[in-house]
């Protein structure tokens, strides 16, 4: 029997604490698509969430961070035009100098009035419910 089943994968909202504002990390994908992204990737087979969005994060943005919390599980099948994936997004922080590496091109800090509109996959929506949360403590519903 073959199942066909939703590629888990994470995101990482990454705030830098030792900057005035507490701006979030994103990438820039260097592959398709194309866009400005939360950090994140593929669960590798034998991997713990937490462990696969430590290891994202850090090849991605060159940052050991500290995951402070789970916050949401987004499961929408179109959020991907690759593929039916999950992510389990995680919030965390860090604090140092960010780096570029592995499939980000770029990268830059944002303050929440300036994110880009070119964000790919449902990070908009995303870091709309992060934003939410973050100001009034409300977490995304069902």
């Amino acid at each position: 029997m073959t199942y066909r089943n939703p590629a888990p994968t994470v995101d990482i909202i990454i705030e830098l604490i030792d900057r005035p504002d507490r701006p979030i990390l994103l990438i820039e994908r260097l592959n398709p698509p194309y866009g400005w992204a939360i950090p994140g990737g593929f669960v590798d087979y034998g991997e713990s969430v937490e462990t696969a969005a430590k290891r994202e994060a850090e090849e991605e943005t060159g940052l050991q961070v500290e995951l402070v919390e789970q916050f949401y599980v987004y499961s929408d099948p179109n959020r991907d035009p690759r593929q039916h994936t999950l992510s389990v997004v995680f919030l965390a922080t860090a604090i140092g100098e960010p780096k570029a590496g592995d499939d980000a091109k770029h990268l830059a800090l944002f303050e929440p009035w300036r994110i880009p509109s070119n964000l790919c996959f449902d990070h908009d929506r995303i870091l709309q419910d992060y934003f939410r949360y973050r100001n009034y403590g409300l977490r995304p519903r069902l």
